[in-house]
């Protein structure tokens, strides 16, 4: 089924353009003059904001879930728009993204791993396969199993459980002692399918070893098998059980070697789960008083949580341009073009409820923008469903954008009842 049509020049197919990032293929599609469409289920296409809705040259309508025909569905569409480029978007779709484009012949990820960068088991085993440091870690199938394979392994406390397949927070916690795990075990299960597409999920709860220190994202794009690494972020998150994320800083403030090295790793990261044209977006935590940053995990896909805004007003490198360029067999453009900073905060309740009221202050050097309405409904802060709004700040250095933003935040006002 196609709903649409746009303009001439090369054609990209995105696998499901929801979400944060999908803005930010659509402003970098713009740029160089590609036609973008998108593959994904009807009804969820009828929920887009009108802005993307208008951006898409068309529409593959399929069901995502069912590979077969979904390969035939988007194969027979990529053939009538002579699509160049295969892209993937949602996460939890990127091994179909990495075996549509191998179908094809187009520029894609190696789909004998591309698992492995959604499925946090199969992650696990390709980090070890490749030396590069990471969490010790286990599984379990239930709460019994959970506290068996935590003695066995020795894997300490605290203790990070967390969903085998899921992203945003949800379902993640950090438990102190064995009294809180049979409980965080069943909040890691808890998720059988993928809202809003319905996509069945490995309900295993992985029992990750807890990392102590400072933590710190880094993008790679991946060109032809040639890694070009972006960035280094700083990432605040909450204390407690819940580690939701609550800012991030460009740059991130550590020492060149330091950056160099976790520049590093991240590629390496990203090569381990089947990159070899798009981008990774890798998490890893730096012990305090090492040099060695431990991957905590990686996904195929562009970033979350505005980091793509952030990452440019600080280099001004596009990582959507980036991404969109190595899916059509280009070198991506990954060299910065100023050497400025930027910070964004969110903003969280206190607890669930209904949003009565929110407003974020409006200070010279900040933007802000709100994720709720009054009379939403606000989640209770266990992921990042419930950030109700953010700030991002720029300023010449990175100190500077983050003391910008703590102080919009802190003088932004959230009331739920």
């Amino acid at each position: 089924m196609t709903i649409g049509a746009g303009p001439r020049g090369p054609g990209v197919l995105v696998i499901e353009p929801m979400g944060n990032a999908g803005r930010f293929l659509v402003e970098a599609a713009d740029r160089l003059g590609v036609r973008l469409y998108a593959a994904t289920h009807k009804d969820v296409h009828d929920g887009y904001p009108d802005r993307l809705r208008a951006a898409l040259a068309g529409v593959c309508a399929t069901d995502l879930t069912d590979t077969p025909r979904a390969l035939e569905d988007m194969d027979a569409f990529c053939q009538r728009h002579a699509i160049a480029g295969v892209a993937p978007c949602f996460e939890l779709f990127t091994p179909l993204a990495a075996l549509l484009a191998e179908r094809l012949g187009l520029p894609g990820n190696d789909p004998g791993l591309a698992r492995a960068a959604r499925n946090k088991i199969l992650m696990g085993e390709a980090f070890a396969a490749a030396g590069i440091p990471a969490p010790r870690w286990a599984l379990a199938h239930d709460a019994d199993e959970a506290f068996r394979a935590a003695r066995e392994h020795a894997l300490g406390w605290p203790l990070v459980v967390k969903p085998a397949e899921q992203g945003g927070s949800w379902g993640v916690s950090v438990v102190d002692g064995p009294d809180r795990l049979a409980e965080a075990v069943g909040a890691a299960r808890q998720y059988t399918h993928a809202h809003p597409h319905g996509l069945e999920l490995d309900a295993r709860a992985l029992l990750q070893e807890y990392i102590p220190g400072a933590e710190y994202s880094c993008d790679t794009v991946v060109a032809d098998g040639v890694a070009y690494p972006l960035p280094v972020v700083a990432k605040d998150t909450t204390e407690g059980r819940y580690r939701i994320e609550t800012g991030h800083t460009c740059p991130s403030g550590l020492p060149a070697l330091l950056v160099r090295k976790v520049q590093h790793t991240a590629a390496r990261a990203a090569l381990a789960v089947g990159v070899r044209n798009g981008i990774a977006h890798t998490e890893v935590k730096i012990p305090p008083g090492t040099q060695t940053p431990y991957v905590i995990e990686t996904g195929a896909r562009l970033p979350g949580d505005n980091l793509c805004e952030i990452v440019e007003a600080a280099t001004g490198v596009s990582e959507a341009v980036a991404q969109l360029q190595a899916v059509l067999g280009l070198v991506p453009d990954t060299v910065p073009s100023r050497t400025d900073a930027a910070s964004i905060r969110f903003l969280l309740p206190e607890h669930g409820g209904v949003l009565r009221e929110v407003v974020i202050a409006d200070l010279p050097g900040t933007h802000g923008e709100v994720h709720f309405g009054p009379g939403d409904l606000v989640p209770e802060p266990a992921d990042s469903a419930c950030r109700i709004g953010h700030v991002v700040a720029r300023a010449e250095t990175a100190d500077q954008a983050r003391g910008l933003a703590d102080r919009a935040a802190a003088r932004s006002r959230v009331e739920v009842g």
